[in-house]
């Protein structure tokens, strides 16, 4: 059964600490190299992939991506294999930054803290998927129909591969980060920096900031940016009542501690 054990006796000194910390570093960097090569060699299908929504934004038999220099294709496929690399190593890196931490905390601060670990992956993913499938086609449509003819000359669009690319890790980094709103609130309220009441009190506040948000880290489309407020301010509210819960779970832990304490000051008298 997994049981979620307390702060370690043991104590090391200072240069423990680091060479554990070049130690977890080190980990965390091979799960990348490891998982940047079996991307790299995949980078064909994986740009393929994050072409798609364009693709369907075009017209059928219409549509290509240009590249203006000699190594722009390859360096997008660089980009491609590291980013790609990064999400599929994810795990290992969160396993060893939780493994060099979690020796540090407390039996109820390593339960608090593993639901926000948990968590982070599942935000970003949700994000993500509704940037790749949701906003993008939208917003490339969108970005399409100014083509057409002015001033008696075609405007037709070729967008350049790394200009694309660009993009599409602009969407994706943009949706992802910003549904992590949760977690960054939840965190801040369980270390008693904001309390509910606050976010409360601020909510009209925290919505023109969650709508000023959006319209910076999307492209400037109206569609794009209400997309991404909306789902925002329901996570803002989603928050909200998951403080409610929070403020219930620590008041009966501390309830249960000064019990606790009482109990073995009675048994030491």
């Amino acid at each position: 059964m997994f049981e979620v054990k307390d702060l370690d006796e043991t104590r090391q000194p200072l240069l423990d600490h680091l060479i554990e910390l070049r130690t977890r570093v080190i980990r965390a960097l091979l799960a990348l190299g490891v998982g940047f090569a079996i991307c790299f060699y995949f980078a064909d299908e994986i740009l393929g992939l994050l072409v798609l929504p364009l693709k369907q934004a075009f017209p059928d038999g219409e549509g290509q991506l240009i590249f203006t220099k000699l190594p722009e294709v390859f360096f997008v496929e660089l980009k491609v294999a590291l980013f790609a690399g990064f999400m599929v190593s994810f795990p290992v890196i969160a396993n060893q930054l939780w493994a060099f931490v979690a020796p540090g905390l407390y039996a109820r601060e390593k339960k608090a803290f593993l639901p926000f670990l948990f968590a982070t992956p599942v935000l970003f993913g949700a994000g993500a998927a509704l940037a790749y499938f949701v906003v993008m086609p939208v917003a490339f449509k969108f970005f399409l129909g100014f083509g057409g003819e002015a001033g008696g000359l075609q405007v037709q669009a070729l967008p350049s591969a790394g200009d694309y690319l660009g993009l599409v890790m602009q969407f994706i980094l943009a949706f992802g980060l910003t549904f992590l709103l949760p977690v960054l609130l939840l965190l801040l309220h369980r270390a008693g920096i904001v309390s509910r009441a606050q976010m409360v009190a601020a909510r009209r506040y925290v919505i023109v900031g969650i709508f000023i948000i959006a319209a910076i880290v999307t492209p400037p489309d109206p569609g794009s940016q209400i997309v991404l407020a909306v789902p925002l301010w329901l996570l803002f509210e989603a928050s909200l009542l998951l403080m409610r819960f929070q403020e219930k779970a620590v008041a009966a832990d501390k309830a249960a501690r000064e019990v606790e304490a009482a109990a073995e000051g009675q048994a030491a008298e």
